[in-house]
């Protein structure tokens, strides 16, 4: 089976435009990926600063009423 050269180009051609079409397809798969990574990261560390301000507050809260009785107590007796 002998080819010429313009079915030989032909082929070079169509296999450089799947090869870009795949590296294309890579690099979206990539920054598809990255910006997941980046929610999921962005997420989890929400997830952190929202338990953090509810202790904060349950532990102001607890001592702002032990504190009030307290000074209830002193005031009273």
């Amino acid at each position: 089976m002998r080819q010429t050269i313009a079915d030989l180009e032909r082929q070079f051609f169509e296999e450089t435009e799947a090869d870009r079409l795949r590296r294309e397809a890579l690099v979206r798969h990539a920054e598809k990926r990255a910006r997941r990574r980046e929610l999921d990261r962005v997420h989890r560390h929400g997830k952190l600063r929202f338990a953090g301000l509810c202790l904060v507050l349950f532990a102001t809260a607890a001592l702002v009423t032990v504190a009030m009785f307290e000074t209830l107590y002193v005031v009273m007796g």
